[in-house]
């Protein structure tokens, strides 16, 4: 250990950093994990854990409301009304401190040190940790890493800090709000007025533009704004963000850039982005870079610029994902520390696939269509759409055009047409996702798509038969867009089962 007290130092104890000190220690390393907050970080404890029990609630909230008596069931608003907000949190809460323990008690399997405290840089392979009760120690170790993630980011205007809450603070509620306001566009705003609307609150959403999710295929921010409007969320649009909040017995009154007004709401929830947690660590004492937006500057290995220094996961901005965090974790720790057929192991940014946890839900990876144009050249692509009603809906008494659709989307680019996007926007498409992008991690094209024999009925079989066997009865039919010259609704069929 050359005089070090440690082989490898982790500051933060999400999953990225976990995952690394869990790998590195099953070599035999001396490793020790910094964290001064619960263990498990943000997706544990305020995002993607219990985001997902508040999306089941939600999403049984909508089966009863809208989908139970189509199948023989008693149900309607009346029986979305007994949800009892507090039972459901102290369930939740519980499951996170349950996973807490598993933390804990797996770093005593694996040999991993927890040192709870705020961990600052004495210099390169020096940490002063410092402890809760004020108290400091000072610890060295060969490698550091750095592992610290993101917070919520407040932006700023008269009152709107002191009577906000960020997604973090989502999770203390303590009781279901009347009116709430969501300020913001990404996938964190929508998954929560998502939540809030189908588990009975009035929501308004305020975002800065036209729509939410921009980043996103047109597709599926088209798709996502419609059926927003037709849940009943109240979308205010090209507002600038929110320039001032008062508040006036009890309830908030937001006032945007553009000098909108809105008023009596219990919450404002703000959720424009994130920001990575940096500002402590006193990073330039060890020499580590950062880019314009203050996040850790990173090669593909994830070293920063001090050769022993290292980062990962969402404090480094790239693909801000647990699971990426993890698996980058994982193979930085088997390049480091484990055997020579690892010296090169690096994890890959490419094709990932992504879910947001919308009513409906949303999967996606890949380019999308106009990233895929700017790559590709329009001439060179091919782009497969298709619009229908899940199976799920099909006894439903009502007109086929007010039945939910799913809308899927290929991209298909050059004469072998690979697959390099994909794009669904419908019930069930959080659970196909991860078989399509293995898919596409092996290269699929649009012919091994067709090959394949569909499982019926199901969403997924739209995905391999576009373009090839048409689409169920109550569809509009895959659809070829002309960018290849090809007209309209006229796929050119490279195989057939």
């Amino acid at each position: 250990m050359s005089g070090f007290d440690y082989d490898y130092l982790v500051i933060g104890g999400g999953s990225g950093g976990i995952a690394s000190a869990k790998r590195a220690a099953s070599y035999g390393k001396k490793v020790g994990v910094i964290e001064k907050d619960r263990l498990g970080g943000t997706c544990v404890n305020v995002g993607c854990v219990p985001k997902k029990v508040m999306w089941s609630a939600a999403t049984i909230a909508d089966a009863l409301k809208h989908d139970s008596h189509h199948y023989g069931f008693s149900g309607g608003e009346d029986a979305v009304k007994t949800l009892d907000w507090p039972k459901l949190k102290a369930a939740r809460d519980a499951y996170v401190k349950r996973l807490n323990g598993i933390y804990g008690n797996g770093f005593v399997k694996a040999g991993v040190d927890d040192i709870r405290g705020e961990a600052t840089f004495v210099d390169n392979n020096t940490l002063e940790v410092k402890g809760e009760d004020g108290s400091t120690t000072t610890l060295t170790a060969e490698r550091i890493l750095v592992a610290t993630g993101g917070r919520p980011h407040i932006p700023a205007g008269e009152g709107v800090v002191e009577n906000v809450i960020s997604s973090d603070g989502f999770f203390d509620l303590e009781e279901l709000p009347k009116v709430a306001v969501v300020v913001g566009a990404g996938y964190i705003a929508v998954e929560l007025a998502g939540v809030l609307n189908s588990l009975g609150s009035e929501v308004h959403l305020v975002v800065r533009k036209q729509k939410a999710l921009r980043e996103f295929d047109p597709l599926i921010s088209d798709a996502l704004d419609a059926e927003m409007i037709k849940a009943g969320v109240f979308i205010h649009r090209n507002t600038g963000g929110i320039a001032k909040i008062e508040v006036e017995n009890g309830k908030k009154i937001v006032t945007t850039v553009v000098g909108d007004t809105l008023y009596g709401a219990d919450v404002v929830l703000m959720a424009p982005g994130r920001i990575p947690n940096v500002e402590y660590l006193n990073l330039e004492k060890a020499g580590v870079e950062l880019t314009p937006k203050n996040h850790i500057k990173v090669d593909e290995y994830s070293s920063t610029s001090t050769d022993n220094i290292y980062a990962l996961g969402d404090v480094c901005g790239q693909v801000e994902l647990t699971p990426m965090a993890i698996a980058a974790g994982r193979r930085l720790s088997d390049r480091l520390f484990g055997p020579e057929q690892f010296k090169d192991a690096k994890v890959s940014y490419d094709l990932v696939p992504t879910v947001v946890f919308t009513h409906p839900t949303i999967g996606t990876i890949g380019l999308t269509e106009p990233k895929a144009i700017a790559k590709y050249g329009a001439e060179n692509i091919k782009v497969y759409t298709s619009r229908f009603a899940d199976s799920h809906y099909g006894i439903f008494q009502v007109d086929p055009d007010k039945k939910p659709k799913t809308h899927m989307k290929l991209i298909c680019a050059g004469e072998e047409e690979k697959v390099v996007g994909l794009h669904v926007i419908g019930k069930g498409s959080d659970e196909m996702m991860q078989g399509f992008g293995v898919a596409l991690k092996m290269g699929a094209t649009k012919a091994d798509f067709d090959s394949c024999v569909a499982i019926h009925p199901t969403a997924s079989e739209e995905l391999v038969t576009m373009g090839v066997w048409g689409t169920s009865p109550e569809a509009t039919g895959a659809k070829v867009s002309p960018l290849n010259g090809a007209a309209p609704g006229e796929p050119t069929l490279k195989s057939k089962i």
